[in-house]
């Protein structure tokens, strides 16, 4: 996935994040897929499963990737049979298989030994009387695509497996009264994108405490913005003065004495920087209602829109796109219709159509890196090759992004 690999051997790499009822973060599942087609017999599925496990964790880090959370990882029977669940801890990971496997003994017994080491599994996709039942002594979680199956039939597997210790996600949940039915049926996790959503079209005004963050953030990205005036607005916000001063005085500095001066932080962090991180933090005080992967969501968008507008037209247009990608997801930060929201923010004219969905370069990059990290892949490339940018750029774009993003959740407490 990192820089020498041969094109045709690119892997895609994203994640999905499982939700708690309450929008915490469970875990995530890492999407991937290989963009070489399969060789000597080997499926494409186990050549990116493996690289997966080996190039990608190792480079990057399980860390990076799920910020500590459990990884779920599809693989192949190949590989399971293969022993690669044991490249990582027991708790480092749930390997997924899907449902509709060709169960024999050989499966069986590598599920029974996996599970008695303490490893995870998971089912995909599960359907009831169907050949994986085989499985069940010896999963810890069950997906159920609910968009496939009724209320009633959810409720009658939870009522069933939940009793034997079995977790169960709802799958493919897309909006919000999808993920009430399943909570409601009995379903203790939820993975979607229901949480990037918008509650409403028509939202309420914005309470006077989110508006100053949203006056902010315009301000924040005020094309005229200079040193002077963004030391003054960081100076009348105690809580960004906070963030700026314990970031600036973080180990990941290494500032031999103590900064105390929001001038000496600003100096010391760059123009481009501050304001970046600063916007960063401002969302995060919009965000009065929610999940808090709305906002991780967003920093990552950002990240990636930054880096592929850097390659197409220059640094010199990386901190708009920085921006396009940061306010991707006002509308459902806000409760509010997106040409509402865009409204009062100071935007370039091709930022502010492409917030809308007006189709240009600026929006074919969105379109990009939202299926991304979906994992729509074959929607990702065609949107790159629109905007005019090599798809191999993606993998070390979004690895970049999450690096980026752990990093200021370490150093800034973005969260």
């Amino acid at each position: 996935m990192k820089h020498g690999f041969d094109p045709r051997d690119t892997v895609y790499v994203a994640r999905q994040p499982i939700l708690y009822p309450s929008g915490r973060v469970y875990g995530y599942e890492l999407l991937y897929r290989s963009a070489a087609s399969g060789a000597s017999g080997i499926e494409s599925g186990d050549i990116a499963g493996a690289r997966v496990l080996t190039d990608t964790v190792l480079t990057m880090g399980l860390e990076t990737l799920t910020n500590g959370l459990p990884a779920f990882f599809n693989l192949t029977p190949r590989l399971l049979l293969s022993g690669a669940a044991t490249l990582l801890s027991p708790a480092a990971a749930v390997f997924e298989l899907p449902a509709d496997v060709t169960i024999d003994h050989d499966l069986v017994d590598a599920c029974r030994q996996l599970h008695g080491q303490g490893y995870s599994l998971a089912l995909d996709d599960f359907t009831p009387t169907s050949p994986a039942e085989a499985l069940l002594p010896f999963v810890r979680f069950v997906k159920v695509d609910v968009s496939r199956v009724s209320s009633e039939a959810g409720a009658g597997l939870c009522a069933r497996l939940l009793p034997r210790g079995v977790r169960l996600i709802a799958n493919n949940v897309e909006t919000a009264q999808a993920a009430d039915v399943a909570r409601d049926a009995g379903f203790g996790l939820a993975q979607g994108f229901f949480f990037c959503r918008p509650a409403t079209v028509a939202g309420p005004a914005v309470p006077a405490q989110r508006l100053a963050y949203l006056n902010l953030l315009a301000a924040l990205n005020d094309p005229r913005l200079n040193m002077g005036t963004l030391e003054d607005l960081i100076k009348h916000d105690l809580s960004l003065s906070h963030r700026v001063l314990r970031c600036v005085n973080s180990a990941g500095f290494g500032v031999r004495g103590e900064i105390h001066s929001i001038r000496q932080a600003v100096m010391m962090l760059g123009l481009d920087q501050i304001r970046k991180w600063a916007s960063v933090w401002s969302l995060a005080g919009l965000r009065g209602g929610g999940t808090p992967e709305i906002l991780t969501t967003a920093i990552l968008r950002a990240r990636c829109c930054e880096l592929l507008g850097q390659a197409l037209s220059g640094a010199d247009t990386g901190s708009e796109f920085f921006l396009l990608g940061l306010c991707s997801l006002l509308d459902v930060v806000l409760r509010r219709p997106m040409t509402s929201v865009i409204a009062e923010l100071p935007l370039p004219p091709a930022i502010r159509d492409a917030l809308v969905g007006r189709p240009n370069v600026a929006r074919s990059i969105l379109d990009s890196v939202v299926a991304y990290e979906r994992g729509a892949w074959d929607h990702a490339v065609e949107a790159a090759e629109r905007a005019g940018i090599k798809a191999t750029l993606l993998p070390d774009t979004y690895a970049d992004a999450l690096g980026w993003a752990h990093a200021l959740a370490e150093h800034a407490e973005a969260a």
